[in-house]
């Protein structure tokens, strides 16, 4: 974990954690709009490409600004070191081509969202790097799918779109006993609601792009653990490859941690609300959130997060015609496959998010035409109600 303010809590690290004023004495944080940085002389500027001396070089991996968010980031995951990316797909992609090589085999859940889904079948594959997916619930299936080649378990908890929740402590147990990397996207929780570090993870991955942000305003992801997997190998890769995140999106996230907490709060609470209301709807078949007591993962999800996030994906009647006619029907909601966001957001995954992969992938994962996501903002609920009313009245 970065030194300044460790021994505070969550809530004053997300607001002070990282930030180094300059001579000018300034209290917000400036943003480093530069490329590149001048030398005292030609000895500092050699050892500064020497990794004799530490300083800034060149902004694809020394920005002031970005450094600033990596710290502050490291230090609500408990981590030792983040490192910032242009996308949360970047973060995953540097994490994959930093630790492993040909040869290597990756065991994921099927659950992940669909694009990594390709990153892995379509790209990775091409270097000589296997994947099979197992059901990110099923304890016995991810024992059975490791191999001697096997180098990472992969996951997405909650998952995308269908809140399962997967238990990180025996997954952790089982990496070590297999000699595996544990890598958890927390894209849906956040820190501010789960830290899968403190419960055995080695990486955890994120799409900054999402609740860090909390406003859609700018892409970006990061890579968080150790100094050595993430500090030296990841960062590593980001120095030569440079899926570098921007210093006024490093900024943007900065300011978008500040209210983390407080607005993931929120936004679980009225997700809460929401579901229970999707629950009791005649023309909604089911609804996944894991902070219904229905919910298959309910007491694990109290156990490992402090709340039950934004995320809900419920199914209604009709298949895709019912569906894509709830989304048209809709008056303000934001159509788009974002989440995250202050705004309320509805999408129809099969279509969109995981519309990359195939059909029979996407039974696998539960995945069905029926099926919406709603990342539930922080507008009124009963607003949010109203408005999706009108299309579950024609169903």
């Amino acid at each position: 974990m970065t030194d300044s303010y460790k021994e505070q809590g969550f809530a004053t690290r997300a607001v002070r954690a990282g930030q180094q004023r300059t001579h000018e004495n300034e209290h917000a944080e400036p943003m480093f709009l530069t490329s590149s940085y001048v030398f005292d002389s030609a000895e500092q500027a050699a050892a500064r490409f020497g990794g004799d001396e530490p300083g800034n070089i060149y902004s694809r991996f020394t920005n002031p600004t970005v450094r600033t968010f990596e710290q502050r980031l490291a230090s609500l995951e408990g981590a030792e070191s983040a490192v910032a990316t242009s996308s949360g797909m970047s973060a995953i992609l540097s994490t994959f081509m930093a630790l492993l090589s040909a040869g290597d085999h990756i065991v994921s859940s099927r659950s992940i969202f669909g694009t990594t889904r390709v990153l892995f079948d379509k790209y990775l594959a091409k270097f000589g790097v296997e994947t099979d997916y197992v059901a990110l619930t099923n304890l016995e299936d991810w024992q059975q799918a490791i191999k001697p080649n096997t180098k990472a378990l992969f996951l997405e908890t909650p998952s995308n779109p269908m809140n399962e929740v997967a238990d990180l402590a025996a997954l952790s147990a089982l990496a070590k006993a297999h000699d595996c990397l544990l890598i958890v996207d927390n894209c849906f929780c956040t820190p501010a609601l789960q830290q899968p570090l403190a419960l055995g993870a080695d990486i955890v991955v994120h799409s900054a792009t999402k609740y860090i942000d909390g406003q859609g305003r700018c892409v970006g992801g990061a890579v968080v653990g150790d100094a050595q997997l993430v500090g030296e190998e990841v960062y590593g890769f980001l120095r030569t490859a440079g899926p570098t995140m921007s210093p006024f999106n490093a900024w943007t996230f900065l300011k978008g941690l500040e209210t983390l907490e407080l607005r993931m709060n929120a936004h679980s609470a009225a997700a809460l609300q929401l579901a229970q209301w999707l629950d009791e709807q005649p023309n909604v078949t089911n609804v996944f959130y894991s902070g219904l007591p229905n919910h298959p993962q309910h007491e694990l999800a109290k156990k490992q997060q402090s709340a039950f996030g934004g995320i809900i994906a419920f199914e209604v009647k009709g298949g895709q015609e019912g569906a894509w006619k709830l989304v048209n029907s809709t008056q303000w909601l934001s159509i788009t496959a974002n989440l995250g966001d202050t705004k309320t957001t509805i999408t129809h995954p099969a279509t969109t998010t995981h519309g990359r992969m195939t059909e029979e992938a996407r039974a696998e994962a539960g995945i069905t035409d029926g099926m919406l996501r709603i990342s539930v903002g922080l507008e009124s609920v009963e607003d949010i109600q109203d408005d999706l009313q009108h299309g579950l009245a024609l169903l």
